[in-house]
C-alpha cells in the first residue's frame, strides 16, 4: 500500500503529467508504457530519456499509477482520479438516481433522528445527525460536480466540428437533458410529487426541534452547536439544489432548442426539395391570391390538450367531499402572565460576586430569583459558570434540584474568590 505523503510528493512534483493523464482518461481507460512515457515527455520537456524513466517508476511506486489486472497497462489509481478530477472540475456528468438515492437516506436518518429525540437517547441522535451531515455533504459535493459537467458538455458541443450534422454535435446535450436536468426537476418540484424539497424540510424541521428541546432540558454545548451546524447545511442544500437546477436548465435548454428548431427547419426544406423535385421550380413556387413570390413554408403540427389523471383524481375528491365536525373546546379566560423574564444580569452578577463563596450556583440562583423561568435559570447557571470574574469548582459528587417544572440531575459548580497570585504571571513562586 502506498505511503499518503510519498503520493502527495509525486503529485506535486509530477502535477503536469497527472492532469494530462487524467484528462486522457475520459477517451482511453488504460495507458502502455509508450503513451505514459509520450505523456511525460510532452509535460516535462526539459527531462532526458533516463529522468523520464525514473518519472515512471516514481508514479508507480508511490501508487498514483497502477498495472491493470490482467494486463500490462497501466491505470490511474482511483483516489487520485477522483481528486484530480475535483480539483480541475473535469467530473463525469452523474446520475439522477444517485442524488434520487441519497435523498431517500436522508428521509431514513430524519427518522432515526426523531424517534432518538422522542426516546432521548443521546447516542441515536449522534448517529443520525452525523449520518445527515454526510448526505448533505455528498449531496452539495455532486451538485457541484455535475454542474461543472454539464457546462463542459454544453462547450464541447458549442466548440466541436461545424461541419458535423448537430444531431450528432448536441447528442450528448439532448442526452443530458432528457436523462439529469428532467429528472432533477421533477425531483426539485415543490408539489407533492417532488421529493428533495420535502424530506430537506422534515430534517429541518426534526433539527429544530430536537435544538429546541436539547435548549429546553439543557445538554452540551458541542452537541447543540453540532445540531445548528447541520441545520445550515440543510437549509443551504436546499438553496444549492434550486441553483444548480435552475443553471443547468439554462446552460442546456437554448442548446436544446436549437437542436429541435434545426430539426424542422431540415424537415421543411426538405420537404420544399421534394416539390420542386416533383412539379419543378416554376410550379412549386407558384404565386397564389395574396401570397408573396418568396417560398414561405411551414410544419403544422397537431395539438390537443386533456386534461391529466391527477386533476381528475383531485376533482372527484372535491366533488365527493363531506366535511368532518371537528369540536373545539370552550373558551376559558386566561391568567394574566407575569414576565418576569427581564433581569438586570449586571446587579446579579455584582450580588454574585458579593455573596461568594457560593457551594452550589443553581440552589443559589433559585433561592433569590424564584420567579425566573426555567430556561431562563439554566441559561444563567451556564452562561456564570463560564465566566472568569471568579474561580468555578466542580464538586464530585451530582446533586438534583427541582425547579418549578423541570428536575435537575447535575455536577453543581461552587464560585469561590480568585486567587490574584495564581493570575499574576510576575508573582514569584513561593519557597
Amino acid at each position: 500500500m502506498a505511503s499518503p505523503k510519498h503520493l502527495t510528493r509525486t503529485l506535486f512534483e509530477h502535477w503536469e503529467t497527472v492532469e494530462s493523464l487524467v484528462r486522457a482518461t475520459r477517451d482511453m481507460p488504460a495507458f502502455s508504457e509508450e503513451q505514459i512515457l509520450a505523456a511525460i515527455r510532452q509535460a516535462q520537456p526539459a527531462l532526458d530519456d533516463n529522468q523520464v524513466g525514473d518519472a515512471l517508476r516514481k508514479l508507480f511506486a508511490s501508487g498514483v499509477l497502477e498495472v491493470q489486472s490482467r494486463s500490462e497497462r497501466f491505470v490511474v489509481n482511483a483516489h487520485v482520479l477522483e481528486f484530480v478530477r475535483g480539483l480541475t472540475h473535469e467530473h463525469e456528468l452523474g446520475l439522477s438516481s444517485v442524488i434520487q438515492a441519497r435523498i431517500e437516506a436522508i428521509r431514513g436518518a430524519t427518522e432515526t433522528l426523531t424517534s432518538g429525540i422522542e426516546a432521548g437517547d443521546t447516542g441515536q441522535q449522534t448517529s443520525a445527525i452525523n449520518r445527515l451531515s454526510t448526505l448533505f455533504r455528498d449531496i452539495a459535493r455532486q451538485l457541484e460536480q455535475d454542474r461543472h459537467a454539464i457546462a463542459e458538455l454544453a462547450e464541447q458541443a458549442k466548440s466541436s466540428d461545424t461541419r458535423a450534422p448537430i444531431a450528432r454535435r448536441y447528442k450528448s446535450v439532448l442526452d443530458a437533458y432528457d436523462q439529469y436536468v428532467e429528472p432533477m426537476n421533477a425531483m426539485m418540484d415543490s408539489g407533492p410529487s417532488g421529493i428533495f424539497y420535502h424530506h430537506l424540510a422534515a430534517a429541518e424541521e426534526a433539527l429544530d426541534l430536537g435544538y429546541n428541546r436539547l435548549v429546553t432540558k439543557g445538554a452540551l454545548y458541542s452537541h447543540l452547536n453540532r445540531l445548528r451546524h447541520v441545520g445550515y447545511q440543510a437549509k443551504e442544500l436546499r438553496r444549492l439544489g434550486r441553483v444548480t437546477a435552475q443553471q443547468c436548465a439554462d446552460i442546456l435548454l437554448p442548446l436544446r432548442e436549437e437542436a429541435r428548431q434545426h430539426n424542422n427547419l431540415s424537415s421543411a426544406i426538405s420537404r420544399l426539395l421534394g416539390q420542386v423535385r416533383k412539379k419543378g421550380l416554376n410550379r412549386a413556387f407558384r404565386k397564389r391570391q395574396g401570397q408573396p413570390w418568396l417560398p414561405v413554408w411551414r410544419v403544422h403540427q397537431s395539438r390537443s390538450v386533456s386534461v391529466g389523471d391527477q386533476v381528475k383524481t383531485i376533482m372527484a375528491e372535491a366533488r365527493n367531499f363531506e366535511p368532518n365536525e371537528q369540536a373545539f373546546p370552550d373558551e376559558v379566560d386566561a391568567a394574566p402572565v407575569a414576565i418576569a423574564e427581564w433581569i438586570d444580569e449586571d446587579q446579579l452578577r455584582q450580588q454574585l460576586l458579593t455573596g461568594l463563596p457560593v457551594y452550589n450556583l443553581l440552589e443559589w440562583l433559585r433561592q433569590h430569583y424564584p420567579s425566573l423561568p426555567d430556561q431562563v435559570l439554566l441559561r444563567l447557571y451556564h452562561d456564570l459558570a463560564r465566566e472568569d470574574q471568579w474561580e468555578t469548582q466542580l464538586e464530585a459528587e451530582p446533586t438534583t434540584t427541582s425547579l418549578s417544572k423541570v428536575s435537575v440531575l447535575y455536577w453543581p459548580y461552587r464560585l469561590v474568590q480568585p486567587d490574584p497570585e495564581a493570575n499574576d504571571p510576575l508573582s514569584e513562586p513561593s519557597k
